[in-house]
């Protein structure tokens, strides 16, 4: 109690300690820094749910320096933690907020022909998602997103995968710069419309009388 004093954290009113506004704030960060562990643990590291609070509080300590933005980041800027309970947002969340292009985003809410790289996956069922890693879908590897319908194809380094929107959902991806807009691929369905369109399909027989 007295280092929250020494430390301007708080203040004694009346015989109590009330927290000042700095430590109003120190107080907010480091709530932060715990649910953004939690998450980190529930859905990189998918740990057992049993065992958040305990590794969170660990693991919260080395979440300084910057690097609470980077998980926040990473994760898609979550606003609430495993529990339903909010996340107070940071710098980078403000940021986010502000810019129009999104850093990280589902597999299911990219455009076709849009790039970027696996962030991190998040499968509700541990074993669906030991599944798609042992497919090769893992942090870093390269993604473009070809059809999204009437199911998700995407190509993952050098395989395509065909998924449902669930798992699309589940694949997060750290989207690369867009292209300048003349030099920017089609999707897959327009190019598949495009090539049958130059060999003639679709165009009208006429019959000879």
């Amino acid at each position: 109690m007295t280092e929250l004093v020494e430390h301007a954290l708080a203040e004694r009113c009346d015989g109590e300690l009330v927290p000042t506004a700095e430590g109003r704030e120190e107080g907010a960060q480091a709530i932060r820094r715990h649910r953004l562990a939690e998450r980190l643990l529930a859905d990189v590291l998918m740990a057992e749910e049993g065992m958040l609070d305990e590794q969170a509080c660990r693991l919260e300590h080395a979440l300084f320096d910057g690097i609470d933005s980077s998980i926040c980041t990473l994760l898609g800027h979550p606003r609430f933690c495993p529990h339903g309970k909010p996340i107070p947002p940071g710098e980078c969340c403000d940021q986010m907020q502000r810019s129009v292009e999104r850093l990280i985003a589902p597999l299911s809410e990219m455009e076709e022909g849009r790039k970027g790289s696996i962030a991190y996956v998040r499968m509700g069922d541990p074993r669906q998602g030991e599944k798609l890693m042992a497919m090769g879908i893992l942090p870093g590897v390269p993604v473009t997103l070809l059809q999204r319908f009437p199911s998700f194809v995407f190509e993952a380094g050098y395989s395509q995968f065909a998924v449902d929107e669930e798992t699309a959902s589940a694949i997060h991806v750290r989207l690369a710069p867009r292209p300048p807009e003349e030099d920017k691929p089609q999707g897959f369905g327009r190019r598949l419309a495009a090539a049958g369109w130059r060999r003639g399909w679709g165009r009208k027989r006429c019959r000879k009388g």
